[in-house]
């Protein structure tokens, strides 16, 4: 069911693309992980291939207000360890996004979700303070990161394994994924304007409607951000990475 398939949007299309908007926000002020969830109503809004390229203009306009909110705390030589991975991820996905069956992908990429998150919780408990530093697991985690950021804007998984795998305080994870999304999506924007052309005149009055409810997501995760302390905010980071690896299989 697309509920954007014609000229004349329902009410509760627009429902759920403001729903899905309002989180966008809230995962950019520092919610992470919830972005399988904004994708997921996109898709059923917009029709799963159109979604991706109608969601980057909002995903930058997060961006732009995360960099400059949380710039102080990024931590550049871990965006440097990654991107360059990434970048090779999202030039894969270019190339095999139109192809891929996606069944199979979806099963992959929930498989090595939870092997991951397995791998965390076990570090975790062990107490360790070692951080994984093999170029494997940086460059695994990263060149997924980019295939899934290309195919379906899923590349929020990867990314929160790798950086609460560094052990990165709270306001640090949030400063330096948000400068990495920024990067990366500005990247992947001529792809699909020029290659995929799922960006369009149309496409932009639309999320121009959509911004009231961004800025609304904003605000509400700046809050909620404020109100988490470390601990809890790892914890909530791995269930709700969990949770939509399971919501992947329904998208």
């Amino acid at each position: 069911m697309i509920l954007f398939a014609s000229s004349e949007p329902t009410l509760f299309g627009w429902f759920l693309a403001s729903v899905a908007t309002f989180l966008i926000g809230a995962s950019k002020a520092g919610l992470k992980g919830m972005s399988i969830f904004n994708v997921t109503l996109m898709a059923l809004a917009f029709g799963a291939r159109q979604s991706t390229g109608l969601i980057m203009p909002l995903l930058l306009a997060g961006d732009v207000f995360a960099v400059l909110y949380y710039n102080r705390h990024a931590q550049w030589k871990y965006i440097f360890k990654f991107l360059p991975w990434m970048v090779l991820g999202i030039l894969i996905g270019v190339l095999v996004g139109k192809d891929l069956p996606e069944k199979e992908f979806k099963w992959g990429m929930v498989v090595v979700i939870f092997i991951s998150l397995g791998l965390l919780y076990w570090w975790e408990r062990r107490k360790s303070t070692v951080t994984p530093s093999h170029w494997a697991f940086s460059g695994s985690m990263g060149i997924m990161a980019g295939i899934c950021t290309m195919i379906g804007n899923l590349a929020g998984a990867f990314t929160n394994i790798f950086f609460l795998a560094m052990r990165l305080p709270k306001n640090e994870f949030v400063g330096t994924a948000a400068w990495l999304f920024f990067i990366t999506n500005l990247f992947k924007l001529p792809f699909h304007i020029w290659v995929w052309e799922t960006i369009s005149t149309e496409t932009l009055v639309i999320n121009l409607k959509l911004l009231p409810a961004i800025g609304a997501g904003l605000l509400f995760g700046v809050f909620i951000v404020k109100k988490i302390n470390e601990r809890n905010y790892k914890r909530f980071i791995l269930i709700v990475t969990a949770i939509g690896a399971v919501a992947m299989l329904f998208k």
